[in-house]
């Protein structure tokens, strides 16, 4: 019989209480075939009516596979999951909530430099319709690998977004530093400078980069034109400590707000408003201009039952200070291990402390230790490439993640590291084969040519979107986070950490 359109794979424990691997099964349900994750989408073809499920694996495919697996490690229910995709050099990351139909929301929080990001949308949801609508869009701030790879997305109608959010910064079509965000004020009042010329909704959009403005050769701004011109894209809003739903005192991202009933809520940390002087919308110079820009990087920590998840955007040492000392509620950063010190990290702990946390512009150096002590997380990600000139993760770096994060032993898992593939084979050596083929005058047959083709292009794939990508997954009580292992399995295909809530409200790591 038919039991449902659709479950989910369940996180199965043994007598002892130990996770159970989750495999499907050939027909004679002896073999296995291949591993699946916790929460990972099953469409039930039927019940076998003795314990086991009938299940069509990837049935939008051109050749989709009827596998098997026991009913009882299925549920209708699944987890919020993160994927921190390996975007090469960038950061790139896709959240989508536990939610079934409608009430689902899946957001983009930036995409790196390249088409990686767009890709894996693909591969991800083409497949359930042919125009996929994401509630999200989210452009921390306007550096080139955390936003160039939304332009292919942005400029193929096949994707649509019900909001683009960003900073408020954004780069007109001009030369220079501060000039593309409008300019910087003289010191103000309290002798601070300012970058005033903020956008925050779709008007200030429009005007900026609309059809009447020649967009040249800049990125940004060919990249906004690209998102207006979309008619799936409907709305740009600024996301801040001022741009947002207030609750309490605190701002969420609208509709994620605790008042809106989900099981999880979603808080912005950062940038940080200020309204000096005449009352309007500003963001500080905290620094130079790639300092400033990076340094007002949407911040966002979700809430899901006591678990905290961090995403750090490209801060710096001189935001994180800017940052600690607003949300402490202090005028001047206290000397190390001073008592003063103490007590910042613990009032601004109520903002950043964290179990998980997205790891600062790609591990670099330049993070205090006291940001890492008020986040306090039990495990570290970390979105970096290859091919760059900044040695990210820099080695010291991840010394003293180990050594300030929480427990004795806590995990680092690097979108870089954790891929021991080069990111993408030959591509001069590809298309010369190719050429070869469509060269050849005696082939035996089309399907013969067909096939090289296949597997010169599997050859050359990238191996980013493979082996790289860091999964994360929570029901609020338990979370696990998984990467692809590369030995080419499908049986031994994922390496996991389990983590779960103790008594006291501790995310403690159980295997």
């Amino acid at each position: 019989m038919i039991l449902m359109t659709n479950c989910f794979v369940a996180l199965p424990k043994d007598e002892e209480g130990k996770n159970v691997k989750t495999f499907l099964f050939k027909e004679n349900r002896s073999k296995k075939v291949r591993q699946v994750l916790w929460g990972d989408w099953l469409t039930v073809k039927r019940d076998m009516g003795d314990g086991w499920l009938e299940i069509e694996w990837a049935p939008n495919s051109e050749e989709p596979e009827l596998l098997y697996i026991p009913k009882e490690h299925t549920t209708d229910t699944r987890p919020l999951e993160i994927v921190f995709l390996d975007v090469g050099q960038g950061d790139g990351a896709v959240l989508i909530t536990p939610e079934r139909g409608e009430n689902e929301a899946v957001m983009v929080i930036d995409s790196g430099d390249s088409d990686n990001m767009h890709d894996f949308l693909d591969k991800r949801f083409k497949p359930y319709n042919e125009q996929f609508q994401f509630h999200a869009a989210v452009i921390t701030h306007p550096d080139q690998d955390h936003y160039q790879g939304f332009n292919k997305i942005f400029s193929s109608e096949k994707f649509g977004f019900d909001v683009v959010y960003h900073s408020g910064l954004v780069e007109r079509p001009i030369s220079g530093t501060f000039e593309k965000l409008g300019g910087r004020s003289e010191k103000l009042s309290n002798k601070k400078r300012y970058i005033t010329a903020l956008a925050e909704d779709k008007s200030d959009v429009e005007r900026l980069f609309g059809g009447a403005v020649d967009p040249g050769d800049f990125l940004f701004p060919n990249l906004m034109r690209a998102a207006l011109n979309n008619q799936n894209i409907k709305d740009f809003k600024m996301l801040s400590t001022e741009h947002g739903t207030k609750e309490a005192g605190t701002i969420w991202m609208p509709g994620f707000a605790p008042s809106d009933g989900r099981a999880y809520s979603i808080e912005v940390v950062g940038p940080v408003v200020e309204t000096v002087d005449d009352g309007k919308p500003k963001l500080r110079s905290i620094g130079s201009y790639g300092e400033t820009k990076n340094g007002h990087s949407v911040i966002l920590r979700l809430h899901f039952g006591g678990i905290k998840i961090l995403f750090g955007g490209d801060l710096n040492d001189k935001a994180e200070k800017f940052l600690l000392k607003h949300y402490a509620g202090v005028s001047k950063f206290p000397r190390d291990d001073s008592p003063q010190y103490i007590e910042m990290i613990k009032l601004a702990s109520k903002k950043f402390r964290a179990d998980i946390m997205k790891v600062c512009h790609h591990g670099s150096e330049k993070v205090t230790d006291a940001f890492l002590e008020t986040v306090f997380p039990a495990a570290f990600v970390i979105s970096s490439g290859d091919s760059e000139g900044h040695v990210h993760p820099r080695p010291d770096l991840l010394g003293r993640l180990g050594k300030k994060g929480r427990s004795k032993a806590p995990v680092i898992l690097s979108t870089e590291l954790q891929r021991s593939t080069r990111e993408k084979e030959d591509k001069k050596l590809v298309d010369r084969l190719l050429k070869r083929i469509a060269d050849l005058d005696a082939v035996p047959s089309e399907s013969v040519k067909d096939k090289f083709e296949k597997d010169i292009n599997l050859l050359g794939r990238s191996n980013v979107t493979v082996y790289g990508t860091i999964y994360l997954k929570t029901d609020g009580n338990t979370l696990i986070t998984a990467f692809r292992i590369e030995t080419g399995s499908e049986t031994k295909k994922w390496f996991t950490f389990h983590y779960e809530l103790d008594d006291e409200g501790e995310l403690n790591l159980i295997g």
